[in-house]
């Protein structure tokens, strides 16, 4: 990665980065949360320092992005008022290299079984490439997450940035995309599910055991670690979807049906 900034890693959506400004990239990542169902509808955004520090950027991009999509309706900004997301359907925008709804078509067990098929050999890889800078990035989000609160929202835009800090640590751009994607399987569930009493604290205390391994670089510790938090993922997610009277293997059927 040779010290690039995070920031300028992030995925394509189609543009050339190189051509893009600041609150471009800003603008699409939060176009990106909206996609994959982290950011409903109505859902008022964090304000623009929460969200400066969780992106890593000035107030003043993070106000110039808010401003671009307003302008395209995406949001909606109100004097006296936080903004908020627009009732649109970004479902079609490509992530890295497939939409939200592609990920959705399949089932939990076969997205599970592939997250740890190619998650653990990435953030595997992570342990053994991250340069320092990325560390102060993992440092920061941790804090930001400690002070977010109980709010699920505000928690998973924390956890994003978390999760593709470490995936683009790899050293592989296609790698990190393909697990990128898998990261935004059924993430309408993932908010309920973060909503439920000590869930947030659970997480949080999984990232905060990843950062010390990847800060001693112990590869099999890291892997062990990502290994119980994407299992207690798969485990609330299968709970949860009993819940609802839903196999993890109707899933499918379900969201194809969409």
């Amino acid at each position: 990665m040779g010290g690039r900034p995070i920031l300028t890693q992030m995925p394509k959506v189609g543009h050339s980065l190189d051509r893009r400004t600041a609150r471009d990239v800003i603008a699409e990542k939060l176009m990106v949360l909206i996609a994959t169902n982290m950011l409903h509808p109505g859902d008022e955004l964090p304000g623009e320092r929460e969200l400066a520090q969780v992106l890593h950027v000035s107030r003043e991009t993070v106000r110039g992005a808010i401003q671009s999509l307003a302008a395209r309706g995406i949001v909606e900004v109100s004097q006296g008022s936080r903004t908020r997301v627009a009732n649109v359907d970004l479902g079609n925008l490509t992530v890295t290299i497939a939409t939200p709804n592609a990920i959705d078509s399949y089932d939990l067990e076969s997205v599970h079984a592939a997250r740890l098929h190619i998650e653990l050999k990435v953030v595997g890889d992570a342990a053994e490439h991250i340069d320092a800078e990325t560390l102060a990035k993992l440092e920061s989000l941790l804090e930001a997450q400690k002070l977010g609160g109980s709010d699920p929202m505000r928690f998973l835009i924390c956890d994003r940035e978390f999760h593709l800090a470490i995936y683009r640590a790899c050293g592989n751009a296609l790698l990190s995309d393909f697990v990128t994607d898998l990261y935004t399987y059924m993430m309408n569930h993932r908010r309920i599910a973060m909503s439920r009493p000590g869930a947030i604290d659970a997480s949080y205390e999984d990232h905060a055991e990843i950062v010390a391994a990847l800060r001693r670089r112990d590869r099999d510790a890291v892997v062990a670690a990502f290994r119980h938090h994407l299992t207690r993922i798969y485990e609330t997610t299968r709970e949860l979807l009993a819940q609802i009277g839903q196999s993890p293997e109707e899933t499918k059927i379900e969201t194809t049906a969409r």
